[in-house]
């Protein structure tokens, strides 16, 4: 019996410090990760659930893991469950971005109350937590049946066609030293008689607000299209002084925090792309020159709870003259 006692202390010993190096390498390992992640200034990500099944249109249990390329699953739909906040995120000190990676295809924005990176840590408490003000700031903007700020889409019988008909779409994220992205290949997309090939890539920078949005069809078709959600603040357009950029933008209370929060919003478009500026029903529109040539245009959102933020009308438009500026001399923004 002593023996059998003995065996076991000494069994034990060596299972417990095997639960401690276990231990000690998982925290390391944490460790390493926070690390990387606070000396990133740029962040991309997609999340999905692994563990739980398909019950017809929803994903049930399992949990969020990152992946860096995803291909959309049949039966993915608005609502799901199946992708963390929805889509792809990313994101700088200054604020955040989502698009919706099912049919609706609009981009939303996480507004940020810090300069650090969130990402990682938002729906993890609960599906749509994100809703909800916390610390680090909240989603602020209602899509609904827009495109969000900056989403595209194709314009076509005085309505915008979004993403219901794809054959395939993959999502990839790219994490570098200068920049983040989310590249998107949508296959087959069919609109009206037509059916395309688009490729999408959403780039962040380091400094700025701004996204820089490329958008390269397969086949030339008229109506593809960007803007702005409707929220009811007056359209302001502008620009530069050898004409060939411009932009929209909007700049007033149209936030989902309270019916005082202000917001702005921009998307600055080459001229030479444009075919025409319109009023959609739910968006105010850029609508570009048919093309199989990458469509270049940058779209940004400035929260005025953003830490050291813009917080007036004035300054905001100041800024984006600055940007205008910047393109009118550089042709870029980054």
């Amino acid at each position: 019996m002593k023996k059998l006692i003995l065996l076991f202390l000494a069994t034990l010993s060596i299972v417990s410090c095997n639960d401690g190096k276990k231990e000690k390498e998982a925290t390391v390992e944490t460790k390493e990760e926070t690390e990387t992640l606070i000396s990133n200034k740029t962040y991309a990500e997609i999340s999905v659930k692994e563990g739980g099944k398909w019950e017809g249109r929803e994903y049930k249990g399992g949990e969020f893991k990152n992946v860096d390329s995803l291909s959309v699953p049949e039966n993915h739909t608005d609502h799901s469950w199946f992708i963390r906040y929805e889509g792809p995120g990313w994101e700088n000190k200054n604020v955040g971005y989502r698009l919706y990676l099912d049919w609706r295809n609009a981009i939303d924005i996480f507004g940020k109350k810090v300069d650090t990176l969130v990402l990682p840590y938002v729906g993890q408490d609960g599906f749509d937590s994100y809703h909800e003000e916390a610390d680090w700031g909240l989603d602020i903007l209602k899509a609904g049946k827009s495109m969000g700020i900056g989403g595209y889409g194709r314009y076509m019988n005085d309505t915008v066609a979004h993403f219901r008909n794809v054959g395939n779409t993959i999502a990839t994220v790219i994490n570098t030293e200068s920049r983040s992205s989310v590249e998107i290949f949508y296959e087959d997309w069919a609109t009206g008689k037509d059916t395309i090939d688009l490729e999408a890539k959403l780039s962040i920078f380091p400094e700025g607000r701004y996204t820089k949005a490329e958008l390269t069809p397969s086949a030339e078709i008229d109506g593809l299209t960007t803007g702005i959600v409707k929220h009811g603040p007056q359209l302001i357009k502008r620009q530069s002084e050898n004409g060939k950029w411009a932009y929209i933008a909007t700049y007033g209370a149209q936030t989902l925090v309270n019916e005082n929060d202000k917001l702005g919003m921009a998307v600055f478009y080459n001229t030479d792309e444009l075919d025409k500026q319109i009023e959609g029903t739910d968006d105010h529109l850029v609508v570009f020159k048919p093309t199989t040539e990458t469509i270049t245009y940058y779209f940004l959102g400035a929260w005025e709870q953003e830490k050291d933020g813009i917080t007036t009308k004035e300054d905001f438009l100041s800024h984006l003259d600055e940007l205008l500026k910047e393109l009118n001399s550089n042709n870029t923004l980054n």
